[in-house]
């Protein structure tokens, strides 16, 4: 959660003490409590050395790049639901903000709902300027007949809520417009019935798509070393109840890739049209005027509960209510100075997929704004020991922090196997003195696990191996390796500018360390 002062300023200062957190309203005890700082710079800390061909170190060791990429940010374009007026002013923005704010260790990426345009993070400005000008508004979600115009909140009043208010004024635009009489009465309702349904599965096809783009941009970036963020470029859009379930799964796996969605709601300052705008047909009745207002209120303010939603959860902002949408985008890729983390366990925890209300409470408010997820979803099945490790080394691997619970020495060397290829030696020295062993008859037991990971200057991961180390040690055997053990390991890569992240863990202490390196292999 984010917290920040009268002035929209990120708040560093407090402590876990200052805080109160609910799980359905039942006070709970706060177990884990962290601050972080993302903007906190990211200095690489090994270098790799060049072998000759005897496998002595050279002299001219490999200089590390000039800019680590240490940012990624991916622009998402909601083109299923964007407006083409609304697309004009928002591409402009975002092309004008590009432009002035890539730093060198930036990159971006973009992506659109329909999956019809999409970059892959780089920081080349000018295929990042022609992909934008490439994103056009898709079909309407709206379903219109010559009599009857729809929206997906209204069809889901009346089929899901059983709204018969909404669907007397749908029959009766119908009514009016066709000229039916009192005998076609079943006529007219068959035929907003239809328009009905096919409204519903229109607007549920496209919800479903926007959720899944934005999962589907979450796991990209969480392949990707440093920070992250998304940026969702969109009018907002509508979720029924049916659909929160795959929202908190989309908030879980943000927060637990450390990926914070940020919304800007293109809309700017906006108005319901007494009679709707011109793109929209004329009204027949005057029952559905009065409602199709009240329904097009309605579902404007559910389109944008959704984006603050999807923004708060994951500590993200939400740029609403002002058409200065170039101003939209520099707030949003400024990274708030302190993020806290609060994690509890819940008591007797039923797996059943059940909906748990969060709040999050100052106890002294001091006129603080507190920016944090309102629920989360019991999980249908506990998670065992071995999927938990594997969900922390993972985490580690694409990450940038430096974790030192494991004392770990990480050294790079790279040798030419012929013009372009190139072998590297990940080295990592392991203390065994402050490794915990499970003694088992005469021998101590531990195992480590060691991923080396390659990304390249874009943050593409490349290539990478896992070694799992057993070991079975006799006493005496450990007091002559106790000054530390050696696993190397050697990847194939190509002469370039490359980030190396190594992960140790071992299965007793269940602790981890993680190291950062760069390469440089000239062509």
């Amino acid at each position: 959660m984010v917290v920040r002062d009268s002035q929209g300023h990120a708040v560093g200062t407090l402590k876990q003490d200052d805080f109160q957190l609910f799980d359905k309203g039942k006070p709970q005890v706060i177990t884990r409590f962290s601050i972080e700082k993302p903007a906190a710079p990211f200095i690489p800390t090994v270098v790799a050395s060049a072998l000759d061909e005897k496998g002595n170190e050279t002299a001219a060791n490999a200089r590390p790049p000039a800019a680590v990429p240490d940012r990624f940010i991916a622009y998402v374009f909601d083109d299923i639901h964007l407006k083409a007026a609304d697309l004009v002013t928002a591409r402009a923005a975002a092309d004008r903000h590009l432009s002035e704010s890539l730093g060198p260790g930036g990159r971006a990426a973009i992506y659109t709902t329909s999956g019809q345009v999409v970059l892959e993070f780089t920081d080349d400005r000018d295929k990042l300027r022609e992909t934008l000008n490439r994103i056009k508004p898709q079909a309407d979600v709206r379903e219109t007949t010559d009599c009857l115009d729809i929206n997906y909140y209204w069809a889901d009043a009346v089929i899901n809520k059983f709204d018969d208010q909404a669907a007397a004024a749908a029959v009766d635009e119908v009514m009016a417009c066709r000229g039916y009489t009192s005998q076609e009465l079943s006529i007219a309702q068959a035929e907003a019935h239809a328009t009905e349904m096919s409204a519903l599965a229109r607007g549920e096809y496209t919800s479903r798509l926007d959720l899944s783009v934005l999962k589907d941009v979450i796991r990209r970036l969480s392949a990707t070393p440093g920070s992250r963020n998304v940026i969702l470029v969109s009018p907002g859009f509508f979720l029924t109840p049916e659909m929160r379930q795959d929202e908190a799964e989309l908030m879980d796996r943000a927060i637990r890739a450390n990926v914070t969605l940020n919304t800007l709601d293109v809309r700017g300052v906006y108005a319901v049209i007494p009679g709707g705008d011109a793109s929209q047909i004329g009204r027949a009745s005057v029952s559905a005027s009065n409602l199709m207002l009240l329904m097009e209120k309605n579902a404007l303010a559910a389109d944008s509960d959704v984006l603050e939603e999807l923004a708060e959860a994951t500590g993200g902002q939400f740029f609403h209510n002002d058409n200065g949408l170039f101003e939209g985008f520099r707030q949003l890729v400024a990274q708030p100075e302190y993020i806290y983390i609060l994690g509890f366990s819940p008591q007797n925890l039923k797996l059943d997929g059940a909906r748990h209300g969060l709040k999050v409470a100052i106890k002294n408010p001091k006129g603080f704004e507190l920016h944090a997820r309102n629920a989360y979803y019991a999980p249908l099945h506990a998670i065992n020991s071995e999927e938990q490790a594997k969900q922390e080394i993972q985490e580690a691997v694409f990450s940038r922090d430096e974790i030192q619970e494991l004392p770990v020495d990480l050294s790079l060397q790279y040798a030419r196997a012929g013009d372009t290829a190139v072998k590297l030696n990940v080295l990592a020295k392991v203390n065994l003195k402050q490794l915990r062993f499970r003694k088992a008859d005469d021998r101590n037991l531990n195992t480590l696990t060691v991923v080396s990971s390659v990304f390249d200057r874009n943050g593409n991961f490349v290539t990478g191996t896992q070694r799992i180390v057993e070991m079975r040690l006799r006493d005496q055997t450990l007091d002559t390796l106790s000054s530390g053990i050696t696993v190397k390991t050697t990847l194939d890569i190509t002469p370039g500018s490359y980030l190396v992240r190594l992960v140790v863990r071992d299965s007793e202490g269940q602790t981890m360390s993680a190291r950062n390196g760069v390469v440089e292999i000239p062509f």
